[in-house]
């Protein structure tokens, strides 16, 4: 509207500009100079404001197409994966695939959490400290909704039409008490009884009595991890703490998909370290 406004008023102003006598020549050309002079800032003003109105389309629209491409709670199979750098806040985080082992049928790509990604995790929280898992190079990463299971509290998600996805939630460890401080460790939140009873049905939907098939411990570089399989549905939990957060990997998979990648997944399960 701005632009019209500025256009009428620059026309105007053209058209009523009064006739010059032939005998003042020099005054016509002072005048028809402050002419050029007006027309040239009418047209500076109209393109800017002009490009700034394209701009701001532009960034409505690309609002528009991100809220359009979020889902709600797990990827159907065969949606398309969101290449990493086009949404705001996604970093590239992956390495390139590693040579093919003779125990695997494609090369594995490695992914770190950048240290300057964006994430939502609550006003005046600590930065997220990074974590990494491999996954083969056919995975990558799909867009995060707040209406996901877990809320904002998912930091990541990753997918494969052929093999399953995974998701990260990083949680706050206030939820479980208060007085753990901002170095916690899984050990002082609680047992792994204690973590998957609380936690589980954030990542399942539903009481998970009766479905922990498996629940080891294990120590990585002196951080303690919390290991759980769950069926049905079928899923991976890796458990840990670091900092005033904590973080539960989770690897899942339909019937045919765990079948048939079971030990891809284990693998990418047991893959999670928070560096």
């Amino acid at each position: 509207m701005g632009t019209i406004v500025q256009s009428i008023s620059c026309l105007s102003w053209k058209n009523h500009q009064p006739l010059v006598s032939s005998q003042n020549v020099i005054a016509q050309e002072k005048g028809q100079s402050r002419i050029r002079a007006a027309e040239n800032l009418c047209a500076t003003v109209k393109t800017d404001k002009f490009s700034g109105l394209i701009n701001r389309r532009a960034a409505i629209a690309s609002g528009v197409a991100l809220v359009s491409s979020t889902v709600f709670g797990f990827p159907r199979e065969g949606l398309a994966v969101v290449k990493q750098g086009l949404l705001a806040g996604r970093v590239p985080g992956l390495s390139e695939p590693d040579e093919q082992d003779e125990n695997a049928q494609t090369g594995w790509r490695t992914y770190q959490r950048p240290e300057d990604k964006s994430g939502g995790h609550g006003v005046g929280w600590s930065p997220i400290i990074p974590y990494a898992f491999s996954v083969p190079q056919e995975w990558d990463e799909v867009p995060v909704s707040i209406a996901d299971l877990g809320g904002t509290e998912i930091d990541l998600r990753f997918a494969s039409p052929k093999q399953g996805r995974l998701f990260v939630i990083v949680a706050p460890v206030l939820r479980f008490a208060d007085n753990l401080g901002d170095n916690a460790t899984i050990e002082r939140i609680g047992t792994p009884e204690k973590v998957i009873n609380a936690f589980g049905p954030e990542v399942i939907g539903e009481n998970v009595e009766g479905k922990i098939i498996s629940s080891e411990v294990a120590e990585h570089s002196g951080r303690t991890y919390y290991q759980f399989e769950l069926e049905p549905p079928h899923v991976l939990i890796t458990a840990t703490a670091a900092g005033n957060r904590l973080y539960l990997f989770n690897v899942t998979g339909n019937g045919l998909q765990w079948k048939k990648h079971y030990k891809d997944l284990k693998r990418i399960a047991n893959s999670f370290r928070v560096l």
